[in-house]
């Protein structure tokens, strides 16, 4: 496997570098509940929660779509910080990211609010350069605002040295948008059919890894500008 050599590494942040799957799946569920939705499976919350809220809840809740949204963030943020788990090896990835002087960002499309109360809540400031939530571009993942703004400050340029890890297709377009390095994620490949070594959900990425062990292999054996 041959990888450009990164100047940076983006990171998703949900179910790339913390477990926060059980924390969405029972704030959704509570929230449908509510609005007397069928409640979803946990595989069912994996497969289908990828856009932001400001994208997703207009299509699942039409013109009630903000006040489920207010609902939503009222559950989740009444769970986040207490069931918060880092995924293992994600502290030593950023870490060996930080060590090796890259420039190194979160582009989520958590809430921002949300998003840095995690970080901070996690003592993980010090390790980014920079951490972009929803709201804070005019537009979110997959489109390239959030990453455009993650580097206005920065000399880096978005394009192939620089690594965008994420666990979804949503990532992998919005890292094939700004001509960035795409990297593949986790297990979550295994529960969608449109899946093959090359592509997710058509997107292409130029590699795949499942764990952080294996994150910080192919890390460590790149060249650093």
């Amino acid at each position: 496997m041959t990888l450009p050599s990164p100047r940076a590494v983006i990171f998703d942040w949900d179910n790339t570098l913390v477990d926060t799957w059980p924390i969405i799946h029972e704030a959704i569920n509570a929230t449908f509940a509510k609005w007397q939705f069928p409640i979803w499976t946990l595989d069912e919350t994996k497969a289908r929660v990828r856009k932001s809220m400001r994208d997703s809840f207009p299509e699942i809740f039409g013109g009630e779509w903000q006040k489920a949204g207010e609902f939503y963030q009222q559950q989740y943020r009444s769970l986040h910080l207490e069931k918060l788990k880092p995924l293992p090896g994600a502290a030593k990835v950023i870490k060996y990211v930080k060590e090796r002087g890259l420039f190194s960002a979160v582009v989520s499309n958590k809430k921002a609010v949300n998003l840095r109360q995690e970080v901070e809540h996690l003592g993980w400031q010090p390790l980014f350069n920079v951490v972009v939530g929803s709201d804070d571009a005019p537009q979110d993942k997959p489109h390239a605002d959030p990453v455009i703004l993650a580097f206005e400050k920065s000399p880096i340029k978005p394009g192939s040295d620089v690594w965008f890890i994420g666990d979804s297709d949503i990532d992998l377009e919005c890292a094939n948008t700004t001509g960035c390095t795409a990297i593949l994620y986790g297990e979550s490949a295994r529960h969608h059919l449109k899946y093959t070594t090359t592509h997710f959900h058509g997107f292409p990425y130029r590699a795949h890894v499942h764990t952080h062990k294996e994150l910080l292999v192919i890390l460590s054996e790149a060249e650093v500008f």
